[in-house]
């Protein structure tokens, strides 16, 4: 997906980030954002909903809505973490499967994210992100 071509929602904290100061304010607006996501309950964590190759214990669940399109769920122990999986919802809420198929997570990089993470988390992410990818390929077979 181009640039131009992000979902609204996703554009303005694009936006948002662009115009932070530095990475601590950054780090902030991550840690708000965390309290977005529908918050996958630690009762409802499995072995299929853990991220593998995350730093922290993090999990993730493709659901559909109502209208068929995209929907997640998920949480983790840590609030960094907890808010690019807020970030990862709110870019792929409502869109098709075929459409979370070919979503590109390049939206860290002009979120100005991916220098902030270190090498480890920006690797969680990338996991993450193709988790949520394998799920929703799962949920239109």
């Amino acid at each position: 997906m181009a640039t131009t071509e992000w979902p609204e929602k996703l554009l303005e904290i694009i936006e948002d980030f662009s115009a932070a100061f530095d990475t601590s304010e950054r780090y902030e607006m991550l840690f708000e954002l965390a309290d977005d996501v529908d918050e996958l309950p630690i009762s409802e964590w499995t072995p299929s909903t853990k991220v593998h190759g995350c730093q922290s214990e993090a999990h993730v669940l493709a659901c559909l809505n109502e209208d068929g399109t995209f929907h997640l769920r998920g949480a983790a122990d840590s609030k960094l973490v907890q808010g690019l999986i807020s970030i990862t919802a709110i870019a792929l809420e409502g869109l098709s499967l075929a459409e979370v198929a070919i979503f590109s997570p390049t939206y860290v990089e002009e979120m100005g994210l991916k220098e902030a993470l270190s090498p480890s988390r920006a690797n969680g992410f990338l996991n993450m992100f193709k988790k949520v990818q394998q799920e929703a390929a799962l949920l239109g077979e």
